[in-house]
This record gives C-alpha cells, structure tokens and sequence, in this order.
C-alpha cells in the first residue's frame, strides 16, 4: 500500500501543475487579447488624435441631428469692371450651414453685419474671378472667413461649416 500511496501523491501533484499552467496559459491568452483588443480600438483613435487634432475637434462640435441652414437674402452688387470696363453686376443667393441653433440665433440677430461684410466682398470682386467653377469654390471660403469674424470686440468667432449658393447669376 505505501507504494500506492507513493505513486498517488505525485500523480496528483502532477495534475495539480498541468491545471496550474493550463491556467496560466489561458491567463496569459486572455491578457494578450485583451490588450491587442485594447490597441486597434483605442490605439487607432489615440492616433487619429495625433494626427488631426484640430479637425478631430471641429467635429466633436456638431450636433448630431440634422444640418441647420440659414438663407441669406439675395444680392444684386456691382462688380469690378473687367478688361472691357463695362459694368458687370452679380445676383447671388445662399445659404449658410451652421452647426447648431446658438449659432443659428447669432447669425439672425447679427444679419446686418452679414450682409454688409458679403457686399463688401461680393463687390470687390471681378466677375472674370467668379464665374467658374473654382472661382465660385473659393468666393464660398472667402464668404465663409468673412462671417467667422467675431460680431463684437473680442467676441467669440462664429463657426460657418459651409456656405452653398442657391442663385448665382452675372450679367
């Protein structure tokens, strides 16, 4: 009997380490999925932090229902005149996205100011600048730098995501 005993005891102490280290080894499995797991999920966000940390943080500043769009009056303006000196004038009409209704509220209460910086743009403007496609393109930046211009002295900027022309006529 004792040499039952004998070959008992170290065969359950054998199982003991084979349960042992199938822990261990599942341990170090989950550990290591787990952590690959953590890296393509926060690991490519951290970069794209990195990477386009001021866009990244435009966009945490929309709202996440639909777009909201301010119309803006047409314009009829004089245009500077061309090669041939002859007068020129544009009628346009847009609107402006905005990012939420605060800014929305802004815009209306501060439409004069809009559309005196517009005019003034639209008029320093040649119609041999505007009248294709990348012309149109750039005068809607341009629009857009105008109306981000604080309304008050020290002011905050107003955020304008787009600007998208519903009329646009020279004559």
């Amino acid at each position: 009997m004792k040499a039952d005993q004998k070959v008992e005891a170290p065969a359950g102490g054998g199982s003991k380490k084979l349960i042992i280290i199938i822990l261990a080894v599942v341990l170090v499995l989950g550990a290591a999925g787990g952590g690959a797991a953590w890296f393509f999920l926060h690991g490519k966000a951290d970069a794209e932090d990195h990477d386009d940390a001021p866009a990244k943080k435009k966009k945490s500043k929309k709202a996440a229902g639909p777009a909201i769009y301010e119309p803006v009056e047409p314009f009829t303006v004089n245009l500077q005149p061309g090669e041939s000196g002859a007068d020129q004038y544009l009628q346009v009409a847009f609107s402006v996205q905005l990012p939420d209704a605060e800014t929305q509220e802004e815009i209306k209460k501060n439409m004069a100011k809009v559309r005196s910086r517009v005019l003034l743009l639209l008029s320093s403007k040649h119609a041999s600048d505007i009248n294709t496609p990348e012309g149109k393109v750039q005068l809607a930046k341009d629009i857009i730098a105008a109306l981000k211009d604080p309304f008050e002295d020290r002011g905050s900027p107003q955020e304008v995501e787009d600007v998208l022309f519903t009329s646009f006529i020279i004559q």
